[in-house]
């Protein structure tokens, strides 16, 4: 008996899974706010030095309007625009006849802080904490280390939730990024404010991936792609969501709080979110599981088969592997076909995270502010992943991954050869490419968790979320390289998301197919297609 074979007889997608999806859909809204925080936050507006307080005792200067005082005291780079490190040693009064020779003049670093154009932002990390001059790109690594976070979490939650179960572990991921986030907006400093990001990070990353594995465990095959779908959409429309509050909070510390606050509802609910009863039969915990199905029944109403989910009857839909034993990522590498599976997924997940954040974090050419940009972003994604609806159960997991690879690789490939005076041609491109690069996204995070057997589902989930996220930490060193050659970041990125294409059309489909239940599952059917079976001889057998 399979595990299918009980959520067919209790309805896989009733009252109780609606539930469970509900639950989950309402924390992950904000997570994308996070992770797009730092476009917000990190930025810095245009400054030049603080004048006031070094030319306090001079009474000419004193009697000068703002604008004259600018004039005299901060000096113009080549490109007409004014300094924004440098004063001069004295005042320039000069300057005030229209003589615009300051060659004689000495200049120095400024030496009483800054004055910050605060018409949009009201205050960033850069004028909280003067992070500009020599101090500058400290707010951008807070960006990098949030990442870095989310990649160690990954695999710790990952590893933990597999060995201690989904729920408790969904848990210590809401109360740990509620408490990280908020400590975050309360920072009295620099590197207590990198302390703080860094550890929502290693937190938020739990809430992405045992949810999403959650979800996947308690729904039949039928409506695996919806939920899929469904926890993505919840992304997108917190993205666009995070547009209308960045531009409602001007302020960093409270743009912060505000996107932290919501994660305060799903510790509320989390009460109501049940264990996983694939998690609980694996682990040979068959009376723990009978509460949770018999629970499912009840609210499914069809509690007359939930007389049938005995502890005997449940011992049987998982027996080949020890219950009692402890699954580490060691397992991912340990048999030949996992391994072979775990250096595929690794490849496609590193390859769909670099294109994603790589037109992501490459915003320049939509010639939008920054607030329309993530608009525009979030919007392009919604009808994507209704496409990407229809084509999981039309065309398969498989083709749609990789299709939608190629298609992104040849939108960043053909943005390469379009002048940059074409600005409405190259954005067109641009948001077509991240169309795709979504929909592969939705893809890859449904596919992966249904690839997985149950066992080692969570390590194999936290494993390909670590590689994502070193691929994020990777992407903004890319992008640097146009220093190089301008088209290089594009050559890399298309040549990533070509070979991302070509390893995922070597991955088994998993369309209307069960879950892998155990190793053995996986290691017992080496050939191709057959290594998982389809839903109808799964649910014969």
């Amino acid at each position: 008996m399979k595990f299918e074979n009980v959520l067919d007889d209790i309805n896989g997608f009733g009252r109780f899974q609606k539930m469970i999806i509900a639950i989950s859909f309402i924390s992950r809204f904000s997570l994308p706010c996070h992770f797009m925080l730092n476009n917000f936050i990190a930025v810095v507006p245009s400054h030049h030095c603080n004048l006031t307080a070094l030319y306090a005792d001079d009474w000419a200067f004193r009697n000068l309007t703002p604008e004259e005082q600018i004039t005299v005291g901060v000096p113009l780079r080549d490109d007409g625009k004014l300094s924004s490190c440098q004063m001069y040693e004295e005042p320039q009064y000069h300057l005030l006849l229209g003589d615009s020779n300051d060659t004689q003049a000495e200049k120095v670093p400024c030496q009483g802080g800054w004055v910050f154009d605060n018409s949009t932002f009201k205050s960033t990390l850069a004028s909280q904490w003067d992070l500009v001059c020599d101090q500058k790109g400290k707010d951008k690594q807070t960006g990098t280390i949030f990442f870095l976070g989310v990649m160690c979490g990954a695999m710790w939650f990952g590893s933990l939730s597999d060995r201690y179960g989904r729920r408790i572990m969904l848990l210590v991921s809401y109360v740990f990024a509620t408490l990280f986030g908020m400590g975050s907006a309360f920072s009295v400093n620099y590197v207590m404010f990198a302390v703080m990001r860094f550890f929502t990070g290693f937190s938020i990353t739990g809430i992405i991936i045992v949810t999403s594995v959650l979800n996947v465990e308690w729904v039949d095959i039928r409506h695996r792609k919806m939920v899929g779908v469904i926890d993505s959409l919840a992304w997108s429309l917190g993205s666009i969501s995070f547009a209308g509050i960045a531009y409602l909070v001007r302020t960093w510390r409270l743009l912060a709080f505000s996107v932290t606050a919501p994660l305060l509802v799903p510790i509320f609910t989390w009460r109501w979110v049940p264990e996983s009863a694939r998690w609980l039969i694996a682990n040979g915990k068959l009376a723990q599981a009978q509460t949770s199905l018999r629970l499912c029944a009840k609210m499914n109403q069809t509690e007359e088969f939930a007389e049938t989910l005995t502890p005997e009857a449940l011992s049987l839909v998982i027996k080949n592997e020890k219950k009692d034993r402890v699954y580490t990522y060691l397992d991912l590498v340990r048999t030949p076909v996992i391994r072979l599976l775990a250096l595929r997924t690794a490849i496609v997940w590193f390859s769909v995270a670099c294109c994603f954040y790589g037109i992501s974090f490459d915003i320049g050419g939509f010639g939008l502010n920054l607030y329309l940009t993530q608009l525009t972003f979030g919007l392009i994604e919604i009808p994507a992943k209704f496409i990407v609806y229809y084509l999981l159960d039309k065309i398969g997991r498989r083709k749609t991954l990789g299709g939608a690879l190629s298609f992104v690789g040849i939108c960043i490939l053909i943005n390469i050869f379009i002048p940059r005076e074409m600005a409405t041609l190259r954005t067109v491109v641009a948001v077509l490419g991240k169309g795709f690069s979504s929909a592969s996204f939705t893809t890859i995070v449904l596919y992966t968790s249904e690839l997985y057997p149950t066992v080692v589902r969570q390590n194999g989930m936290g494993f390909n979320s670590a590689i994502s996220r070193t691929a994020v930490a990777v992407t903004p060193i890319i992008l640097m390289l146009d220093d190089v050659w301008e088209s290089l970041p594009k050559v890399i990125f298309s040549s990533l998301a070509v070979v991302g294409s070509v390893v995922a059309w070597t991955l088994p489909e998993t369309r209307d197919r069960c879950l892998p239940e155990t190793i053995d599952d996986i290691e017992n059917r080496r050939s191709g297609e057959k290594l998982l079976l389809p839903s109808k001889q799964c649910l014969a057998n």
